[in-house]
């Protein structure tokens, strides 16, 4: 396996390394590609195809020829693509200056009008910029943390951890809703391993103890399970801190898990290995159409029935048609359409000086 992007870290944490595994048969982009026709669909196509062909600079190339086609409401979303493109292939540094416009946009749409919101409802959300949902926000920070890590700039990568702490706060307070994304089990272990590769212990077992609590929460719904290492390293840093209590009750819920300490760790070298294995889901508008009268509900039922009589739907005539009639609402909502995996496995190998190969799947 030969990794698109990789580069171990020496500096002040001698004994952390961080490396970025992208495998060959998928499609590395991170973030939601919007469904759709025409050059949209076309670029991805492009991307999609230089990066099957192990060339990350090529796709690069490809979001950078078409800037343009984004548009001013595709300003975030070019940010996210290009940031994702550059990292994969290894320009690190460019990767976080064109994240980090991205999250300057992202701050100045926040403050955009109630007006611009209402006409998205009558119409799409084509009407809006497109700002991400909440789950890219998070991981736009999270590409730029590990960015700084394998630049070596690890109080950078903390910043970076710090601001995914807070947006998940943000993010979990104003949202009830159980079964939705409300926090981020990955995200919140990478701030752990940042904290610990940094020696701040006592963060870094609170992050790792939110990690667990978020993968625990959400396994029903995001069908990912609490990872082995996740609960090894709660025990290292409860032991590592001396938090007896938080210690003991791990040690119940974790008695099969063996752990090595934090002080025995001290000996020993740590590779941290990202692995992007599979596409993003593709995001389509599924549209709702509300009628506010029995005459609009059988308009409603007459243009659905001439739809499944083969007729290719045509959003914009049956915007004109609603809209003439008065008393339909169109409303769009996202939909997200998930595309399997054509990683089976992910193979690390690493040759230490004594030249013994040492292979790892994961």
């Amino acid at each position: 396996m030969s990794p698109l992007a990789s580069c171990p870290i020496a500096c002040v944490p001698s004994r952390w390394g961080f490396f970025i595994s992208a495998q060959s048969l998928f499609a590395a982009l991170a973030f939601v590609l919007l469904a759709g026709c025409g050059p949209s669909a076309n670029r991805y196509l492009l991307i999609e195809s230089s990066l099957r062909a192990h060339d990350p600079k090529g796709a690069d190339a490809v979001v950078q020829r078409t800037e343009k086609e984004y548009g001013e409401k595709g300003r975030v979303l070019y940010g996210m693509d290009r940031g994702m493109t550059l990292q994969l292939a290894g320009d690190y540094q460019q990767s976080n200056a064109v994240l980090e416009q991205a999250e300057e946009e992202l701050d100045r749409l926040y403050t955009r009008k109630v007006r611009t919101e209402t006409l998205a409802f009558m119409t799409n959300d084509t009407a809006l910029p497109y700002e991400g949902d909440p789950y890219e926000q998070v991981l736009i920070n999270v590409l730029k943390a590990l960015n700084y890590a394998l630049l070596g700039q690890w109080q950078d990568a903390l910043v970076e951890a710090r601001r995914i702490d807070h947006r998940l706060n943000v993010l979990s307070d104003r949202t009830q809703e159980k079964n939705v994304y409300r926090d981020d089990g990955f995200a919140r272990y990478l701030g752990g391993i940042l904290y610990e590769s940094t020696g701040d212990m006592n963060n870094a077992f609170i992050a790792y103890r939110k990690a667990y609590e978020t993968f625990n929460a959400t396994r029903t719904w995001s069908h990912t399970a609490v990872p082995s290492q996740l609960r090894e390293d709660l025990l290292r840093t409860a032991e590592a801190m001396q938090f007896t209590q938080e210690l003991a009750e791990y040690r119940r819920l974790f008695s099969d898990i063996k752990w090595e300490t934090s002080q025995s760790l001290r000996r020993l070298a740590q590779v941290v290995v990202i692995s992007y294995n599979g596409r993003a889901p593709r995001k389509e508008d599924q549209f709702l159409d509300l009628p506010i009268s029995l005459d609009a509900l059988q308009l409603v039922l007459l243009n659905r029935g001439l739809s499944q009589m083969n007729r290719q739907s045509n959003r914009a005539v049956d915007t004109v048609l609603y809209g003439l009639n008065g008393r339909v609402v169109r409303v769009a909502l996202p939909r997200l359409i998930p595309q399997k995996t054509q990683v089976p496995v992910d193979t690390v190998s690493f040759i230490p000086d004594n030249g013994t190969r040492v292979t790892v799947n994961t």
